[in-house]
């Protein structure tokens, strides 16, 4: 495939968000950590049961890649969901006919559950209104117990709004839908078509092109499956805070989120929600995360400008372009009010904080992604980041983490994580998982270009031009550690393996997706050096030992 320069996130922003793909010096490497115990071990490799080229299994958030994350698995860790949004089977519903390859980028769910120690495929989801490039599977979550999976299709083109509206319209490109799935027993059942109640801007004599909102473009659910929300990063409007006026398109990609709760089986938007500082082009809802009880809420937006850092500082002003914010937002009685500003320590211009986001259980651990950091500096905090200047820009998107926690009300940063290795372009954090307790938190870093494969190999060798890595982080009582660095078992270059990742809630079980992966054989475990379907994807599961 062509594959032109790596560019930064800021500039990839500047190009436009039309589409859903958003498409040196050095410091010396630090070694890796040693595998003691507790040990990380690879455990499976699943790959599609109709793998086709270039149908993106386990796409995700990554550069040059796509919005949304296309992996979740359930807390009790017995239930994985992977999206292909490039899957092109013209099949409707569940386990439908998965040859027909008429219907280019409809996109398609893999359901996969474990059963005494073993992972098999237990259906193959697809829309109910399949429509050719409406990018099904882009955005995945799963209820705890797995029962309840939602679904984003960031390009399907209704203008309907509401719940269950009319699927055969297609007036609205890339408005976006989302989609509600139950299991009873074996068998899974579509229960809701969601959309937006502001779908997009429709075409007019002024406008003549409709543009729809990217609804769709991440998407979560609460442990419970009670409560959605979906973000839309090129929703216009310039309201700001609840439930405010949708109707004023002046301030273009501002974004916004969505929240829906249901009763019984029903479905019904309980809050639009918008950011404190709603400006053109924030793409506000480029992640969303919400806690287990549903009442707190985590929007992301990457491509925010403001200067300030730390915890509630002014969010007016735009003198850090692209610098990237995360909004906390609280639930109480059904009314949803913003609680937190959250801006990173170390803030500079085009670090892209939002990039990925992650929560807690209990909601008072918050990770949020900065893909496009600059520090070269390794490890938990490292003092030599400098916090007063903007890095060099030659370790443009290295990439950071950071990690608030909420007590007594109160949000505080308790961390600054960096790779063991950071490296030009690794893109550490773009995706991001987090244990229930809080303490076990999976990073990728899908650009990452070491050629080492398994568990805790040599990181200097960058031979492997984006292969892909992750890593494993363990937090005992406010201190973080780095406990293992991971390659693909078949790590190979322009893998991305790390391109969409998720945790078990116990933290034990580790999964991690590759998007570019090429294996052309189905199902699990498969022949792993076979390279005969070119981006076909594949994902990866691992257990720690404790």
């Amino acid at each position: 495939m062509i594959r032109g320069p790596r560019v930064g996130l800021s500039a990839v922003v500047a190009l436009g968000v039309s589409a859903a793909a958003i498409s040196c010096a050095r410091t010396e490497s630090q070694p890796a950590p040693s595998s003691s115990v507790p040990q990380v071990r690879q455990v499976a490799y699943l790959k599609a049961s109709n793998p086709d080229m270039g149908d993106h299994f386990a796409c995700g958030g990554s550069l040059p890649g796509h919005i949304g994350s296309a992996l979740a698995v359930s807390a009790d860790g017995n239930t994985m969901v992977v999206g292909a949004p490039h899957e092109s089977s013209n099949a409707r519903g569940i386990n439908g006919n998965a040859a027909d390859n008429s219907l280019y980028n409809s996109g398609a769910v893999y359901v996969f559950v474990r059963r005494n120690g073993a992972w098999v495929q237990q259906a193959y989801v697809k829309a109910s209104n399949a429509g050719q490039s409406n990018l099904f599977g882009m955005s995945v979550a799963v209820s705890a117990d797995g029962n309840t999976l939602a679904v984003s299709a960031p390009w399907e083109p209704s203008a309907a709004t509401g719940v269950n509206g009319n699927q055969n319209d297609t007036s609205m490109p890339q408005a976006g839908a989302a989609y509600v799935f139950v299991r009873s027993g074996e068998s899974w059942s579509q229960q809701a078509y969601v959309k937006a109640s502001n779908t997009g801007h429709p075409a007019d004599l002024d406008d003549p092109t409709a543009d729809g909102d990217q609804f769709g473009s991440s998407i979560a659910l609460s442990g419970d499956g009670n409560t959605l929300a979906v973000g839309a990063i090129t929703e216009d409007s310039v309201a700001t805070g609840i439930n405010g006026n949708a109707a004023d398109d002046s301030a273009n990609s501002a974004g916004a989120v969505y929240v829906y709760s249901r009763t019984g089986t029903s479905w019904a938007q309980q809050a639009y929600v918008k950011g404190s500082n709603t400006e053109a082009a924030d793409l506000f809802g480029y992640d969303v995360a919400l806690s287990h009880d549903g009442n707190t809420l985590v929007a992301a937006g990457y491509d925010e400008d403001g200067p300030g850092r730390g915890v509630n500082v002014a969010d007016q002003g735009n003198g850090a372009n692209g610098s990237g914010a995360l909004y906390v937002f609280n639930r109480a009685g059904g009314a949803w009010k913003q609680d937190a500003y959250l801006k990173g320590s170390r803030s500079e211009g085009n670090d892209a904080l939002g990039f990925s986001i992650a929560i807690s259980a209990d909601g008072n651990t918050i990770i949020g992604g900065a893909a496009d950091e600059s520090c070269l500096l390794g490890g938990i905090s490292p003092q030599g980041c400098n916090t007063d200047k903007p890095e060099d820009a030659s370790g443009g998107s290295a990439g950071a983490a950071y990690v608030w926690v909420r007590g007594n009300g109160t949000w505080t940063e308790q961390a600054f994580i960096k790779s063991s290795s950071p490296q030009l372009q690794d893109w550490f954090a773009a995706n991001l998982a987090l244990s229930a307790d809080g303490n076990t938190l999976l990073v990728a870093a899908p650009m990452e270009d070491s050629r080492a494969r398994g568990i805790d190999g040599d990181q200097k060798d960058d031979s492997a031009v984006e292969s892909g890595a992750a890593y494993v982080f363990r937090r005992t009582g406010t201190s973080w550690a780095q406990l293992a660095y991971m390659k693909a078992s078949n790590a190979e270059e322009y893998d991305e393996f790390g391109t969409a990742v998720a945790v078990t809630g116990d933290g034990r079980t580790l999964v991690t997706g590759a998007r570019m992966e090429s294996g052309g054989v189905a199902g699990v475990n498969g022949n792993e050096n076979d390279n005969s379907m070119p981006q076909s994807g594949a994902v990866y599961v691992w257990e720690v030992s404790q």
